[in-house]
């Protein structure tokens, strides 16, 4: 019996061993593989999927999709310049620009500049991000001080394992570095309270975001003190001293998933709206002879776009301007199309009413046009018809979305691009779940087919 014992054991060791052997990725992936990701449904679902959730899983703050996006560039043979420089742009190159760290403009220069194909996504999600002096010792545990970013959907944040990353000043012999860091790992949570200790949980309890959101980090002894710079310090191997500020974001360590009966979804913290900032980028990098094409990526959407590399801010018009050398900008800016991705409400079955019943999006239906009378989304007419001519030429389906005349409508940078520079606007996006939560839903067919009708537009047949 011993002996039959350990000869299944050896089996079954062998049989673990097998399975986590480490085969050599034949996807062309461009970003090194996630070592935390060993999801191999992601790559029967398609290759494209596959590298989506590789940059989303490597991307937990705005500074790192920049970051990501900026790889994918170098490696596509986009030259980055730099904004304080002069520039001598050639025609038929590819550069591409980023301002603060988590604001990117890149762009194909045509031969002739006679008006942009332009595509513009957001860089950031709604998170809670850490306050500048944030170890709090209560109750015998140390705790951190969490500051609500955007219009976080409180209750998601609860009961999940969480990390850091962001960004953080160097101080450099009278000079100031950026450089990124990532925990990689669960630090900290934000546990619920027992349902015993409160009765009306299940009842529509508000959130009070100060008192009930400071992560737990370790127990702490009656003398013990923690620091967080000397926390950044060692995880980045630097000294306490060298730190001069910091931007951290809290993220849930978990990872992408294809998910559903036959793979029909995708579950990821920050889909809205690092899905429409790979697609964009996918697209421009695809597409080596879309001269005139270019991508915006801004920061800050999720609390206004009022800043230096927000949609409501100067970046998209300096690069512009600059981009356009000797052609007459005004004319060339009326020959231009912006075309503003960010994800759309999809139809909840539990919620159906939320909905306005001739405009409920999908998932897996095709790319969502977003219509609002009161301009919330920048979509005209015009350009709604220079969408249909476009998704009819490519073969993709169209699906629309208008809010309930009793709902508020949300907003995106179509609106705020349209409103600065004069350009013509559309706004778009791929249908998902659960908007702002720290875990959404998107359809794993839309990605590919929003790809597919930005690579028609590319052409600029149509405008």
């Amino acid at each position: 019996m011993i002996k039959n014992f350990c000869n299944n054991l050896l089996v079954d060791t062998l049989s673990l061993a097998l399975l986590n052997l480490n085969f050599p990725d034949m996807l062309p992936h461009t970003l090194e593989r996630n070592p935390r990701r060993d999801n191999l449904d992601l790559q029967m679902v398609s290759p494209f999927i596959d590298r989506l959730t590789d940059f989303l899983d490597r991307s937990p703050t705005p500074w790192h999709a920049v970051a990501n996006v900026s790889e994918l560039l170098e490696r596509a043979g986009f030259v980055r310049l730099d904004e304080r420089s002069a520039w001598a742009l050639e025609t038929g190159a590819a550069y591409f620009v980023v301002r603060s760290d988590g604001a990117l403009v890149a762009w194909r220069q045509p031969t002739d500049v006679v008006g942009w194909t332009i595509f513009g996504a957001h860089t950031d999600s709604p998170n809670l991000r850490v306050r500048p002096e944030p170890i709090m010792k209560k109750e015998g545990y140390f705790q951190l001080g969490l500051e609500v970013y955007g219009g976080v959907l409180l209750s998601t944040w609860f009961d999940r394992d969480l990390s850091f990353a962001g960004r953080v000043a160097i101080a450099n012999e009278g000079s100031v570095l950026s450089e990124l860091v990532d925990f990689k790992r669960a630090v900290g949570m934000i546990p619920n309270l027992a349902i015993h200790l409160d009765r009306d949980a299940n009842s529509g309890r508000k959130i009070n975001p100060h008192e009930e959101l400071p992560m737990i980090l370790s127990r702490a002894e009656k003398d013990a003190d923690l620091n967080f710079r000397e926390l950044l310090a060692r995880e980045m191997d630097r000294s306490p001293e060298e730190i001069s500020g910091f931007e951290i974001c809290a993220y849930p360590v978990e990872t992408s998933q294809v998910i559903g009966l036959e793979g029909d979804f995708l579950a990821s913290a920050r889909l809205d709206n690092l899905l429409s900032c790979f697609i964009v980028a996918e697209a421009l990098i695809q597409n080596d002879g879309a001269e005139g094409t270019m991508i915006v990526l801004n920061d800050h959407e999720e609390i206004g776009s009022v800043s230096t590399s927000g949609a409501d801010g100067p970046f998209l018009e300096s690069i512009l301007r600059r981009a356009t050398i000797e052609a007459d900008f005004e004319r060339v800016r009326v020959n231009s199309l912006m075309i503003s991705i960010d994800n759309a409400h999809g139809i909840h079955p539990n919620y159906a009413s939320k909905h306005d019943e001739g405009h409920r999006p999908l998932l897996n239906e095709g790319p969502v046009v977003k219509v609002n009378a009161n301009h919330r989304y920048a979509t005209t007419a015009i350009t709604q018809g220079i969408i249909e001519q476009a998704a009819e030429r490519a073969d993709v389906p169209l699906q629309y979305f208008s809010s309930r005349a009793d709902l508020g409508c949300g907003s995106t940078i179509g609106p705020l691009t349209a409103g600065r520079l004069g350009i013509d606007t559309i706004d778009l996006g791929c249908a998902q779940f659960a908007m702002h939560s720290a875990r959404e839903t998107c359809g794993t067919k839309d990605p590919e087919l929003m790809l597919k009708l930005l690579t028609q537009l590319t052409q600029r047949d149509l405008i």
